[in-house]
């Protein structure tokens, strides 16, 4: 089974990105973050298996413009499957976090959308089934 190991992400401000990831992916632990003298820092959040690649603007660089999910190009959204949603929900409101969509009610999954404090929109998922033809709704 193909699986993703890890996702780059260019952030304005990694210590901030760690705290909203260890909201939602409480099990994640910086696996490494460096600063070396002549380039931009970076860190890797994780478990053992999967992580999330973060990283400065590289030395010298602006971002252009706010990014805009669904206009601009690039990543709409990043999906977790999470143990606990309504424990993560309420940290996260808890924590100033904005709410996105709203989300129908299923019978085997639960989904939520935040952005975080960069404008990404993040889906986290709990699934009440282990079978894939009640887990996704294609309607």
């Amino acid at each position: 089974m193909t699986q993703i190991e890890h996702l780059n992400i260019t952030v304005p401000n990694i210590d901030e990105a760690i705290k909203f990831i260890q909201i939602v992916a409480p099990d994640f632990k910086v696996r490494k973050d460096e600063k070396p003298l002549s380039s931009y820092r970076w860190a890797h959040i994780g478990n053992d298996e999967y992580y999330f690649a973060l990283q400065e603007p590289h030395i010298g660089s602006e971002a252009d413009k706010p990014r805009k999910t669904y206009k601009n190009y690039g990543v709409n959204h990043i999906a977790l499957v999470v143990d606990d949603i309504s424990k993560i929900e309420n940290e996260l409101v808890k924590a100033g976090y904005k709410r996105s969509i709203e989300t129908p009610t299923e019978k085997y999954r639960k989904r939520l959308y935040f952005f975080d404090n960069f404008g990404f929109e993040w889906e986290l998922v709990e699934y009440t089934s282990e079978n894939p033809s009640e887990k996704y709704l294609y309607e």
